[in-house]
């Protein structure tokens, strides 16, 4: 993603108490950890802790509000996230002023198509879907308001899947970094009771 959308860094943060759904299983001093094993040998990288500190529920709109004015006004503030979350964006809590505050990067497996599924997703955010697409390389002229896309070389790795070969007490070597398969036997997440 930092090469296909011409960035400088990525803000790694990881989720506090979300809104819209139960409490991550592991807390988050082990997942802001496993974070910052799986980047630790990326320089662009970078762990930011910021949801996990908050005791209230935590909406995306207001963490990029507070990178917003860290930033200022004009320096170029992209959300990453996949297709199936940006189908889904217009039920998030004020979600239209995520617009205003950064540009938003669609990251997609092979054979995802935003384009055909996004007409079923809610008519503003097909329209807001229509206007504000651009190439990834346009959004550095502006400070948010984009739309791009990037094709994500497929991987057939997901979270649900590691978690689930954790408690049937199988493999997960190859399927992330190494420091993190460890770091996850060490401290026995994921696992049974």
């Amino acid at each position: 993603m930092l090469e296909l959308a011409g960035l400088q860094q990525i803000l790694f943060i990881p989720a506090g108490t979300p809104p819209h759904r139960d409490a991550p299983q592991v807390s988050a001093h082990h997942r802001g950890a496993m974070v910052q094993l799986a980047i630790a040998d990326q320089p662009a990288f970078v762990l930011d802790d910021r949801e996990v500190k908050r005791t209230t529920p935590c909406y995306t709109v207001d963490t990029l509000r507070e990178l917003r004015a860290e930033l200022g006004a004009t320096q170029p503030l992209c959300l990453l996230m996949g297709g199936d979350a940006f189908l889904q964006l217009h039920t998030w809590h004020e979600w239209e002023q995520l617009f205003e505050l950064a540009h938003i990067v669609v990251g997609y497996r092979p054979g995802f198509t935003l384009e055909e599924r996004i007409h079923s997703a809610m008519a503003t955010l097909n329209e807001h879907y229509q206007q504000r697409l651009c190439a990834a390389d346009a959004l550095s002229q502006r400070p948010s308001g984009g739309i791009a896309e990037l094709a994500i070389p497929k991987l057939e790795i997901s979270a649900t899947d590691i978690r689930r070969r954790v408690a049937e007490s199988r493999t997960i070597r190859y399927l992330l970094p190494n420091a993190v398969a460890d770091y996850i036997h060490q401290h026995h997440l994921y696992a049974p009771c």
